[in-house]
């Protein structure tokens, strides 16, 4: 109870020191790229298990989950490391750690991420970002206030196909893209139920009040944990959160997207209050906006774009077949991938950005690609882009300062599904300004002793 009443202090104090702007503000300590940084993993099972072992090289000093069980894998893996079930406890006793990898559920990313950044740790954290749209602003924010080294763990970021995909584009291959198809065959956990389900006996491995962190409490039921979480409100962000971050990237960077102006849900099946739905299609229109990137190489290098308007598509849903592309070609890769249609042409790419072409194929035989300016990440290895990051090295893909509005992107999908219409949005002020109603669905309140 203690740990909770001095880590509860910790979050109230640093957000209204925040608020106040007079806040001494903890810096990350600086780590010679020949040493290794002391890094601790919060959610260590399942997806954690990966997420902790891509950063081994490094010392592992502390684990946390509040299953034991899950988490007994990197419990063994690093039987060094010291274990706890509440992360909280981790940044109040642990005063060496360096770097934070955060892998629990949607649920708990901002609350664990933003106490890590206050306290001058790294961090890296899985997608998407967080589970609202207010969470991923404010660590946006408090990251670039603390200068801390960030990551979200959308590994295609580092990849290859990725930058292909933004090269293909900036030589002007297929003109300027005013159309993006992009779809998953997720959800693959169940969706659609309008009922919480009853109460079971909690698992003995299992801390449940830890588990629903700063959701609001109901009982315990194997319908949520482990892994079926996903497609409950309370706790994930559905197919579009657990695949937007991935299959939504190669658009949002070749496009240099931004915040949209209007985000609608054009059609689904079975959304309800307490879980997404079975499938749905989402439209998002993008205004004109300046191409950023500093590469002068490309063809769009200060440009403006134009609008482009960008649907998404899950549970079974699928694009039409691009109009001049063989049926029998492949888009994507098949189940998961996105399409572009351009001014003079057609793109596409697979789940994480593997495998981008043009279409139909025989115009990929006849294409010269541009030579490779992107600045590549070797072995396309996001943990080691990261790692390095914290010792001084470039500033990783995917940092909050790129996450944290795409997040806001991708969600915002989330909030037009709940409230079933067309919402405009303004970026600035974070509020739907033809639908008031629709702005409970951008946060909430947290449970009393997990505050940001």
């Amino acid at each position: 109870m203690e740990a909770r009443k001095i880590t509860r202090r910790t979050f109230l104090m640093g957000s209204a020191f925040a608020m106040a702007g007079c806040a001494t503000l903890r810096r990350p300590r600086y780590v010679h790229p020949e040493e290794k940084l002391n890094v601790a993993g919060i959610g260590v099972g399942g997806m954690g298990s990966g997420d902790i072992r891509g950063c081994g090289s490094e010392n592992i000093v502390a684990l946390c989950d509040v299953d034991w069980e899950r988490g007994a894998d990197s419990f063994n893996t690093f039987p060094n490391a010291r274990r706890y079930k509440d992360f909280r406890e981790i940044l109040d006793k642990e005063k060496d750690i360096d770097a934070v990898v955060i892998s629990t559920p949607d649920h708990t990313h901002a609350v664990a991420a933003l106490a890590a950044i206050e306290l001058g740790k790294h961090v890296r954290v899985q997608k998407p970002l967080t589970w609202s749209v207010k969470e991923a602003r404010a660590l946006e924010l408090a990251a670039r206030r603390h200068r801390v080294v960030t990551q979200m763990g959308n590994q295609g970021r580092a990849a290859e196909g990725v930058r292909q995909m933004c090269e293909f584009l900036w030589s002007d291959a297929i003109g300027f893209v005013t159309e993006a198809h992009i779809w998953t065959n997720r959800p693959v956990w169940p969706q659609g139920m309008y009922e919480m389900p009853p109460a079971q006996p909690i698992p003995d491995h299992l801390d449940w009040d830890l588990w629903l962190g700063p959701a609001q409490h109901r009982p315990y039921n194997e319908a949520y944990h482990p892994f079926r979480w996903r497609g409950w409100w309370d706790f994930g962000c559905g197919a579009l959160g657990d695949m937007g971050c991935h299959i939504m990237d190669p658009a949002w960077w070749s496009l240099q997207l931004g915040a949209p102006k209007t985000v609608d849900c054009v059609r689904q099946e079975g959304n309800n209050p307490q879980t997404g739905p079975v499938s749905s299609v989402i439209k998002y229109e993008f205004p004109e906006r300046p191409f950023k990137e500093p590469y002068e190489q490309s063809k769009w290098y200060g440009r403006m774009l134009p609008p482009v308007t960008v649907y998404w598509y899950d549970g079974g849903e699928m694009p039409p077949h691009p109009e001049g592309v063989p049926e029998n070609e492949q888009i994507g890769s098949g189940d998961n991938g996105s399409y572009f249609i351009g001014q003079d042409g057609i793109a596409t790419t697979g789940t994480y950005g593997g495998d981008t072409r043009l279409l139909p194929a025989a115009r990929m035989a006849d294409f010269q690609p541009p030579d490779p300016y992107i600045p590549r990440v070797p072995d396309g290895n996001s943990y080691r882009e990261w790692i390095e990051a914290c010792k001084g090295g470039p500033k990783p893909g995917s940092n909050f300062d790129d996450a944290g509005p795409f997040t806001e992107m991708v969600l915002l999908g989330n909030a037009a599904l709940r409230a079933g219409r067309k919402l405009e949005w303004d970026h600035e002020h974070m509020v739907f300004t033809n639908a008031p109603e629709a702005n409970q669905f951008l946060g909430r309140e947290n449970r009393p002793g997990w505050e940001m």
